[in-house]
């Protein structure tokens, strides 16, 4: 640390006194005089290359000095060998002499000579390297420097990073692009790239916004990086994501998308960098580019009262600054709206880019609209806190319209953020009551689309959330909401199993005693004839049969004097002794059923013995 804190100045004050005195011990060696000179003449060029590294670090104000003190310190350690080795030869008595010439050898001064050559390369490689302002400047050095020789990715690094702080536009942009790459490749790289000082100039060239091209090529990079939890933290630790934040808000599409990819990746690796981005208020303008360029319909609305999506439409609107009231509603939202504060920044820098988006290819704005969607689905994910703030911003009403309209990435993105902002609600109460009260245009745009998912999309990836999200929300659904359930029940008999499974476990969550519906629901999965489907379900894998019997259970528990569970006594009984049953989750609970169906088998049994027919 105390090596980090010294200026420029104070790391090359030390190995220059180094070869002064240097200097002065070859002029006073007695043995080996033909090699001390030798060496006088390494240090003096030495000594000159760093003076010329000197001025260019003090005429250079954005010097990246990570190889600068690494190579300094290398040079030191070699200049007090030298030292060390050259006192030994000054003139003394005989014995000295004698003793010197036993210690010292021919071979020393070869290996000092050595090293002081590597000082040497390493010193003029600096040189090179950091030289942007010489007219003789060739662009990024990719030379191999000495004190690198057993690690070729550390020089690169270190030249990409110099051209990145130090180099034109256009070297930084490739600069920034050949680091993206060599993150790609594996996990050191990535750390090498962390630890030698590469997100604080990325972050530096993602918000300067000198073009498209370097910003883009800054966020890919650093999205290369964000792969795990502790590189997402340096990022968040030097400020990235106001940064991040600030660009989303203020820049051309064809960046947004990629900034808007970062933002996922480093969602998705740190719950931190999650809260990060809900207190710099990211959500609001998700939501808005996810809604830009959709026609949103307004339902029966009620006199005096807009509904939600009439309201989303007004975010839009509001979301164009200055744009004009009569504005088109598939205006681009990005500057402050003072009334319903969706979302705030500084800056008005957005509307400049208002022509470019217009004319932007489709493809372009579909890929946005992914990433955000994407972006919103990460910062979701665990997080109740980020699942409500999506809800206060219309956001459930556009995730609907979307998963309504749209196919492909985008679409099943959607669905991903409305699984997890489900699941989210099904662990928070309240959160449940404010999103999804049935009487609730969000609540209602939501579940119509997820049932039309679940009964007429053909995909496993579009069925299985859309199943999940239902489950999610079985306690907020009335007794007479049958038309919920039949539709998983019917899923009961998928021929994916991952799909039949994920149906027994929602219906599992409308049958299970915490749900204060719990026997209406049963009852209605009965009546829509679940039992049958349920039954082959137990033929399935484990998981499938470990989900299938609890939810078995639940139906006897709930509705034993059902005809349909006729066979559910045998079939628990026989699960009973299978290996399944020492789930912690069913261990306890086939006893109980059991129990309740021999009850009701029993006194059955004994009526049709009373009264034959």
């Amino acid at each position: 640390m105390a090596d980090e804190e010294k200026t420029m100045e104070e790391e090359f004050s030390y190995p220059i006194l180094l070869a002064d005195r240097i200097r002065k011990a070859v002029e006073e060696a007695e043995s080996f005089k033909f090699e001390c000179s030798e060496v006088g003449k390494q240090v003096d060029r030495l000594s000159q290359m760093l003076r010329s590294v000197i001025r260019l670090a003090t005429n250079t104000p954005t010097l990246y000095e990570r190889p600068v003190r690494r190579i300094i310190s290398e040079v030191s350690r070699n200049l007090e060998r030298a030292l060390t080795l050259v006192r030994k030869c000054k003139r003394s008595g005989v014995f000295h002499r004698v003793v010197t010439i036993t210690i010292t050898s021919a071979t020393d001064f070869r290996k000092l000579s050595s090293l002081l050559e590597s000082s040497i390369g390493d010193v003029k490689w600096l040189l090179g390297v950091f030289d942007y302002s010489s007219p003789d400047s060739t662009g990024i050095i990719l030379s191999l420097p000495p004190i690198a020789s057993n690690d070729p990715i550390l020089s690169w690094v270190w030249s990409y990073l110099a051209a990145i702080q130090m180099g034109p536009l256009s070297d930084r942009v490739e600069a920034a692009n050949e680091l993206a790459s060599l993150a790609l490749d594996n996990d050191r790289n990535k750390k090498i790239i962390v630890e030698e000082g590469g997100v604080p100039p990325l972050l530096k060239l993602l918000k300067e916004g000198a073009s498209p091209d370097s910003q883009i090529a800054a966020a890919t990079a650093l999205s290369n990086l964000a792969t795990d939890q502790e590189r997402v933290r340096q990022i968040v630790s030097d400020l990235g994501v106001p940064i991040i934040v600030q660009v989303l808000n203020d820049s051309p599409m064809r960046v947004q998308i990629s900034v808007a990819n970062l933002v996922s990746r480093m969602a998705e690796n740190d719950p931190a960098a999650q809260e990060e981005f809900a207190r710099e208020k990211i959500i609001r303008p998700l939501v808005s580019l996810l809604s830009f360029d959709t026609f949103l319909d307004e339902p029966n609305q009620q006199p005096g009262k807009p509904t939600s999506f009439h309201s989303l439409v007004k975010i839009n609107k509001e979301l164009g600054g200055k744009a004009n009231v009569g504005t088109q509603q598939n205006h681009y939202p990005h500057s402050s709206s003072s009334s319903s504060s969706l979302h705030s920044e500084g800056s008005s820098r957005g509307g400049h880019y208002k022509k470019e988006r217009d004319n932007e290819k489709p493809e372009v704005k579909l890929q946005l609209k992914i990433h955000c969607a994407e972006a919103l689905w990460m910062l979701s994910k665990g997080s109740i806190s980020n699942s409500r703030r999506i809800t206060e911003t219309k956001g459930l009403l556009c995730l609907a319209k979307i998963i309504e309209k749209e196919k492909g990435e985008l679409q099943l993105n959607c669905l991903m953020a409305v699984m997890e902002i489900a699941a989210a609600a099904e662990s928070n109460a309240d959160l449940r009551r404010a999103a999804f009260k049935t009487n609730s245009p969000a609540a209602k745009a939501i579940v119509e689309q997820l049932m039309r998912v679940i009964q007429e999309e053909s995909s496993p990836s579009l069925q299985i959330p859309a199943i999940k999200s239902i489950g999610s929300l079985a306690r907020t659904f009335p007794a007479r909401e049958t038309r919920v359930i039949t539709p998983i029940v019917s899923q009961l008999d998928h021929k994916n199993p991952d799909v039949a499974t994920e149906a027994a476990i929602a219906l599992g969550k409308f049958a299970c005693p915490e749900n204060f519906l719990c026997v209406e629901h049963s009852k209605v999965i009965i009546e829509f004839g679940g039992i049958t489907p349920l039954m082959r379900l137990l033929r399935a894998n484990e998981r499938a049969q470990l989900h299938g019997l609890i939810l078995l259970c639940y139906l006897a528990l709930h509705v034993g004097n059902s005809e349909g569970l006729e066979r559910a006594r045998s079939t628990l009984e026989g699960a009973a002794r299978s290996s399944v049953a020492q789930h912690p989750s069913l261990r306890e609970l086939i006893p109980k059923a059991i129990s309740h169906l021999e009850l009701y088998q029993a006194g059955v049994h004994s009526l049709r013995q009373s009264y034959p027919t």
